[in-house]
């Protein structure tokens, strides 16, 4: 009997609580009937956004213009059309904003780029600098020792992507300033044209257009304390920045090797030449300079290369009516054994260099008695050479030297027989666009009968990229 009893109340518990159901299973129940109808609302929406993609898909016989620029960059057809509609969008939308973000106005609706770097230097002369905050060449007179900070490196740039133009070429460009210009005072630092170019670019040819280095003279040293002017300047880096015209030409050698042949005309700087006021009266201010490197390079795979460029420039600076050439032969290099250290460098031989942005004595006037005034190029040899090692994907170390050493007979005296300048850095890299340095360096000019003089230099750097 009370087994019976039992049973009768576990059966009436049980249709109980069916026809009751607790006030948490209540709200269980009600919640799942409200994701229900947000589900069917959902794919009416995403039906609806389906066909209104369908009916918008160009035909495939006329692709819009703008539908094909993008698609070098987009994904391909197959695998869009793979992913699920509500990802498509969601790519959709954070391509409009990334593309808001990036965007310059130009009036003529072509892509603009604004790039640059905010830089920082506090540095600390040695005697010697002659109240410069970075001299490439070390003063006769020594200064006192002095300590300061600066924005004037900082760099502004833009670059843009023109219009297609026959035979599948685009016309491509950019200009970069800083605020090197004026005294360096606080409150005279002037904006400067640094470098500019405009180039039609084909598969294998560039025309260019340009206010940039020498041809024979394209690497540099890695440096944040030197921005202004190029590191090793007056040391064996010619790298005065001039108006010029150049062709370049590409070949391959299959797909491990290849050629860059360039050939273009350099406006020299004819101030390089040195000439006191007495003469530069007579001084054609800017020459044509001929110029022309071959780069043959070599890969093997990504982590080792070879670059090997010969190169030549030449020029006549005309002073008093008579002639002084400017020849300069060059060979530059890149060699990569391994991933993580590069052997970069310039080597020159010529005379008179300073039309290039070599030591600005360029050209001697001797009175020669009965024989009158004698016009003299300058020899020069000299050049750079860097050591990048690749501590890490951020930490970088570099070790780069270079001189200029003019023949002592073609100067005159006070003139400058050797300018050296050694440095050392460590940069690091904080973030994508966080860009730190310490520079430690030491110019050394030795003066014809006057001896040695030495600059040291320490620069902490902190660049923000942009």
């Amino acid at each position: 009997m009370p087994d019976k009893w039992l049973i009768l109340f576990l059966a009436g518990a049980a249709s109980l609580v069916q026809a009751q159901p607790s006030p948490d299973l209540q709200q269980v129940l009600e919640r799942l009937d409200r994701l229900e109808t947000q589900n069917r609302e959902l794919m009416t929406e995403i039906r609806a956004l389906r066909q209104q993609l369908d009916s918008a898909k160009p035909t495939p016989e006329s692709p819009p213009p703008e539908a094909a620029a993008a698609s070098a960059q987009a994904p391909p057809p197959a695998a869009e059309a793979a992913a699920p509609l509500d990802e498509r969008v969601d790519v959709a939308e954070s391509r409009i904003a990334q593309q808001d973000q990036e965007k310059i106005s130009s009036e003529h609706k072509l892509p603009v780029t604004l790039t640059g770097m905010l830089l920082f230097n506090s540095f600390w002369n040695g005697h010697g600098a002659g109240d410069s905050n970075n001299p490439t060449i070390a003063p006769p007179a020594p200064g006192p020792v002095d300590a300061g900070a600066t924005f004037r490196q900082s760099v502004v740039g833009i670059k843009f992507d023109g219009p297609d133009i026959v035979g599948g070429g685009k016309i491509t460009g950019s200009a970069y300033v800083d605020f090197f210009g004026g005294s360096g005072a606080t409150l005279n630092q002037l904006l400067r044209l640094r470098v500019a170019s405009v180039n039609a670019v084909w598969k294998n040819t560039t025309v260019s257009v340009a206010l940039d280095k020498p041809i024979i003279a394209p690497r540099e040293p890695d440096s944040l304390a030197q921005v202004g002017v190029s590191p090793l300047t007056s040391a064996g880096n010619l790298w005065l920045w001039q108006p010029q015209v150049r062709v370049e030409q590409r070949f391959a050698f299959g797909d491990q090797a290849g050629l860059r042949a360039q050939l273009g005309i350099y406006q020299t700087s004819e101030g390089g030449t040195g000439l006191s006021a007495e003469y530069a009266s007579s001084l054609a201010s800017s020459r044509p300079g001929y110029e022309g490197r071959f780069e043959f390079w070599g890969s093997h795979g990504e982590n080792q290369r070879i670059e090997i460029a010969p190169g030549f420039h030449f020029s006549t600076s005309q002073v008093l009516g008579r002639s002084a050439p400017s020849q300069i032969f060059s060979v530059d290099w890149l060699i990569r054994p391994v991933r993580w250290v590069d052997f970069t460098g310039t080597f020159f031989a010529g005379e008179n260099t300073g039309v290039v942005g070599g030591l600005r004595q360029g050209v001697s006037i001797f009175e020669i008695g009965q024989y009158g005034i004698q016009v003299r190029p300058v020899h020069a040899q000299g050049g750079w050479a860097q050591l990048k090692f690749r501590l890490t994907s951020r930490a970088t170390l570099n070790f780069y030297g270079g001189q200029e050493d003019d023949r002592n007979s073609d100067l005159q005296s006070g003139g400058i027989a050797k300018n050296q300048a050694y440095a050392g850095n460590f940069m690091y890299r904080f973030g994508s666009n966080i860009l730190a340095s310490f520079e430690g360096s030491q110019v050394r000019t030795t003066y014809l009968f006057s001896g040695t003089r030495i600059f040291p230099h320490y620069d902490l750097a902190i660049a923000y990229l942009f």
